[in-house]
């Protein structure tokens, strides 16, 4: 009885000091060492644009019709069509003058035919006083060729007024002339004060279509910004005569482009591989081949003073997730190794100038010193130290907690 009591002891100890041994069961994210290609590659953040825009600028106005006022204006990044209606100006200024306008017109046209009436009972009466003294003038003509036997005296009266009769004819005549040639500068004036109204009817009314700004192609509708308030055009803002409002670009050429630090600039040249992924769109990556390198630096940001080489990427895919403005992360491929053995830059562990890593084994993990190459924003080369198939943790696995959404390994210590 004894015996078993001891026995009963000596198994209660030990699985007490069996559990006591065991420490926590740890979830260990792992990697496995790959041989291949190693691209070295550099990263930066850019913008996409279009290569072929068309500029909607406002339209060309008199100062007549005071400012340019919207009263209406597409969404940005609204889908268009071709003849669709862009923005719309405030028409009031314009529909006043159309109104005084006409009234001018028909006011002019309205004289016009009062003066061309007041010429034509002129000239009726100039025309009856010529036909008087022509009669006048016949007559004296008629006395004169029958004065043979008057006397000297009266042959000289009747020659007289022949003479006189002649001079009131010539003048007669001169007067319906002069006439002619006033009249004909009054309605000259007169014509020109109406096309003078209908010129500025005609501006007024093409005027009000150019306040209905449309576009000429279908595609994107892109806001630019107005430049006193820093935002982008809205209803009530106010602009000048052809200033670029909106801009419709040609979706089917894209091209990012990136400022790449004045340190860095002699590794880009013409014809390198990109890879381009829009920050909205994480998911997608797309192609590109750098296509310029700008020749003079600018400021990286309107706050820095740091310098930058602007850099074209010229996309090779199109795709709905592809508009102009948006963000993407740029990855350049700069140069590549063949033949060579890489792991993540996570994997690394340093101690000094030693690197090491922790190399799965069996029932736990090995510390590894390795011997490393070049790398990128994502792996490292190994020269030494491990082989390929090689599994190394991305963490300390004796120090860290469970990293999720990784590849996961057990391990006990």
């Amino acid at each position: 009885m004894r015996n078993k009591k001891i026995f009963g002891l000596c198994l209660l100890l030990a699985m007490l000091l069996n559990s006591c041994g065991k420490k926590e069961v740890r979830q260990i994210p792992v990697r496995e060492a790959i041989r291949g290609t190693f691209y070295i590659d550099m990263h930066e953040e850019g913008e996409i644009e279009a290569i072929r825009s068309i500029n909607i600028s406002s339209p060309s106005i008199s100062w007549r019709y005071g400012s340019l006022k919207i009263t209406q204006i597409v969404k940005d990044g609204q889908e268009v069509k071709a003849g669709d209606t862009l923005i719309v100006f405030d028409r009031s200024e314009v529909q006043k003058a159309i109104v005084e306008a006409e009234a001018s017109l028909e006011i002019s046209q309205a004289e016009l035919e009062r003066l061309i009436a007041q010429h034509e009972s002129d000239m009726e009466e100039l025309k009856a006083d010529y036909e008087v003294t022509r009669i006048a003038q016949e007559i004296s003509k008629i006395r004169f060729e029958s004065a043979e036997y008057e006397s000297d005296i009266k042959k000289k009266e009747i020659h007289l007024n022949l003479e006189k009769a002649d001079i009131s004819l010539v003048r007669a005549k001169e007067q319906i002339d002069n006439r002619l040639k006033i009249q004909s500068e009054e309605v000259k004036q007169k014509q020109l004060s109406i096309e003078q109204n209908l010129s500025r009817l005609n501006e007024a009314y093409q005027t009000l279509k150019n306040l209905f700004v449309v576009t000429p192609s279908p595609g994107i509708a892109i806001i630019n910004r107005n430049w006193n308030s820093g935002n982008k055009f809205q209803l009530g803002d106010q602009c000048w005569s052809g200033f670029p409002l909106i801009q419709l670009p040609d979706l089917s050429t894209l091209k990012a482009t990136v400022k790449i630090n004045e340190v860095d600039i002699a590794k880009i040249s013409k014809g390198l591989r990109a890879e381009i992924k829009p920050d909205a769109f994480s998911d997608s990556v797309f192609t590109g081949q750098v296509v310029t390198v700008a020749n003079l630096a600018v400021n990286k940001d309107d706050n820095s003073k740091i310098k930058a080489f602007p850099v074209e990427i010229l996309i090779n895919e199109t795709n709905k997730n592809l508009l102009p403005g948006l963000t993407v992360s740029c990855k350049i491929i700069i140069d590549k190794i063949e033949d060579v053995l890489y792991i993540p830059l996570e994997a690394i562990r340093s101690e000094g100038e030693k690197s090491y890593v922790y190399r799965k084994a069996l029932g736990g993990y090995d510390k590894v010193e390795i011997e490393t190459g070049a790398s990128n924003s994502d792996f490292i080369i190994v020269n030494n130290g491990l082989k390929e198939g090689d599994m190394v943790a991305l963490v300390d696995p004796f120090a860290v907690e469970q990293q999720p959404n990784e590849t996961q390994e057990t391990v006990k210590e």
